[in-house]
């Protein structure tokens, strides 16, 4: 497995790789790697000749400086992880690397990045657009593989693809969850101990919102979920949504043929929580 730390580095890799015309598949994250990330380099390496993994904790996404500091990291584990499954390169570049000056300049998604997640973390869109088209543009992967636990990214990247013009195919990938339900984060390790069960709970009112998806108002469903909320102190609902699926445009009625996403984001303790399920009805 080559890893690579500069940008010099890392085009000489892929100016080989692509060379050799081999078909690149390409999986960023940000590290503390867990399942959920490696169920994506799995389907990664099925479908691509390469393998590549970007390691990098991108301070321009974060809206909050604590989370950025307290942001788990353990490079050791997570190369040990990537060797392991197979991985064929690796870029972890330092901050310097990525942004020798300040990254002034800004990307506006238009009204998709204000709902949900872009309510209570203004510009954090902005960061991720900046990264991803940077690495996109570094490593010009012919497939990129997201997850859906982070759902609203994943469609404000495919946006972005179809918009500019990138050679990039952008794949969603399904959520993996522990086996009470909660989704894998690398936010999980900070959850304390005495929370643990009340995490399993967000998954829990997705299911429950799903099961009266059809027979009840969205109205309805939403109080719904606040009464279900109400004696899981420990769990600080910030939104609970269901939208279109594709668009994330609140809906007023649920038809046949239709497409939704319940998406949920919760506080719990010192750990910011977020999760979704995408019914197709």
């Amino acid at each position: 497995m080559q890893i690579c730390k500069t940008l010099t580095e890392l085009k000489q890799a892929i100016d080989v790789l692509k060379n050799n015309r081999k078909k690149i598949g390409f999986v960023p994250t940000m590290g503390a790697l867990h399942q959920g990330h490696l169920s994506l380099y799995h389907r990664c390496k099925q479908e691509c000749d390469v393998t590549v993994a970007s390691i990098f904790v991108n301070p321009i996404q974060f809206t909050n400086a604590e989370d950025l500091t307290q942001y788990p990291r353990n490079e050791t584990q997570d190369l040990q992880m990537l060797e392991a499954i197979g991985c064929n390169l690796v870029f972890m570049p330092s901050v310097v690397e990525m942004y020798p000056t300040p990254a002034d300049i800004k990307i506006y998604f238009g009204t998709i990045e204000e709902k949900l997640e872009g309510k209570f973390r203004p510009g954090h869109f902005s960061g991720v657009g900046i990264v991803v088209s940077k690495l996109f543009h570094l490593i010009a992967p012919d497939v990129a593989y997201f997850g859906q636990k982070d759902l609203q990214q994943y469609l404000i990247i495919k946006m972005m693809v179809e918009q500019l013009s990138f050679a990039v195919k952008v794949v969603c990938c399904d959520i993996q969850r522990e086996p009470d339900g909660l989704a894998m984060s690398s936010r999980n390790v900070r959850i304390a101990q005495q929370h643990r069960d009340d995490a399993t709970s967000i998954y829990k009112s997705l299911l429950l919102a799903q099961s009266i998806l059809l027979s009840h108002s969205i109205h309805e469903i939403k109080k719904s979920i606040e009464q279900f909320y109400y004696p899981h102190s420990a769990l600080k609902l910030e939104y609970f949504e269901i939208v279109d699926a594709d668009t994330l445009e609140d809906i007023s009625n649920i038809g046949i043929n239709q497409s939704v996403a319940i998406c949920v984001a919760c506080q719990l303790g010192n750990v910011r929580l977020i999760d979704n399920l995408v019914v197709n009805i």
